[in-house]
C-alpha cells in the first residue's frame, strides 16, 4: 500500500467514513458514481479512489478544466466533457477501454448535482461498446460509506441491466437526497 493510499484511508477514517471495495475488481470498467447531490462528493470521492488504490480517470464538465484549475483537474485524472455538442466522447472512450490496458472510467450518470429526469446514457453506451462491466459506486452520507458495490456485466438488455443497477442502490442516500435523480436512462 502506497503512502498516498494510507494517507487517504487515514483521512477518511478521521472524517468518519468507511470505504467499501469489491473482493475482485475488474481491470477495465466504467464506474458509475451515484448519488451525486453535493459539491462534497468530489473531494470525498477523490479520497476514496486514492484509499482504494483505484487508478481511475473521471469525466467532468469541460468548464472545470478552464483557467488555472484545468491542469490541476487533469492531474487529478479528469477528462473534460463538452455537454453542449457531440464530440465523439462515447466512441473515443470506448475505443480506449477496448485497448486492453487497465483503465477505469468514473462517471456521474446524472451529469449534474441538480435533480434531473434521470441518467444520461453515456456510461451504458461506453461500457457496452467496449464490452467492459459497469462497476456500481456510491456515496452514502447517512451511513458514511463510500466505495464499490458491484460489478455488472451488461447483457445488452437495457431494462434488465438497469434493474440490476437499481437494486444495488437500494437504501443508499446522498448528502441532499431530494436532488438524487431517478435511476433510469433518458
Amino acid at each position: 500500500m502506497s503512502l498516498t493510499q494510507r494517507f487517504a484511508r487515514f483521512t477518511l477514517r478521521r472524517l468518519g467514513w468507511r470505504c467499501i471495495d469489491l473482493p475482485q475488481r475488474p481491470e477495465r470498467a466504467v464506474v458509475i458514481a451515484y448519488p451525486h447531490t453535493s459539491n462534497w462528493d468530489f473531494p470525498i470521492g477523490l479520497l476514496a479512489m486514492s484509499a482504494l488504490g483505484l487508478n481511475a480517470r473521471w469525466a467532468g464538465k469541460d468548464t472545470l478544466f478552464r483557467g488555472p484549475m484545468g491542469p490541476v483537474m487533469r492531474r487529478l485524472g479528469g477528462i473534460a466533457v463538452n455537454r453542449r455538442e457531440r464530440t465523439g466522447f462515447v466512441s473515443r472512450l470506448a475505443a480506449e477501454l477496448r485497448q486492453g490496458q487497465p483503465f477505469m472510467l468514473v462517471i456521474a450518470p446524472e451529469g449534474t448535482r441538480s435533480l434531473t429526469e434521470g441518467w444520461k446514457s453515456g456510461f451504458y453506451r461506453i461500457a457496452h461498446a467496449a464490452d467492459v462491466p459497469v462497476v456500481v459506486a456510491m456515496v452514502d452520507y447517512p451511513r458514511k460509506e463510500i466505495g464499490l458495490l458491484a460489478s455488472i456485466a451488461l447483457s445488452g438488455d437495457e431494462a434488465a441491466d438497469m434493474a440490476r443497477i437499481v437494486a444495488c442502490y437500494q437504501d443508499r442516500q446522498g448528502k441532499r437526497p431530494e436532488l438524487a435523480s431517478p435511476i433510469r436512462l433518458i
